[in-house]
């Protein structure tokens, strides 16, 4: 999959590099603020008592 992507994304190497970069960044953006916001209230270890 890796080498699927780096043979895709266009330029040399370091060009290809910082692309790689960038969607990294962005699919990590994408979960902090996206799907573990949406998926944090349906997680089972939410319901903690005190007592």
């Amino acid at each position: 999959m890796y080498g699927w992507i780096w043979r895709h994304l266009p330029g040399g190497t370091a060009a290809k590099a910082v692309q790689a970069l960038l969607l990294v960044v962005a699919a990590v953006a994408l979960l902090l603020f996206v799907v573990f916001p949406w998926i944090d209230p349906l997680l089972p270890f939410n319901d903690v008592t005190t007592q």
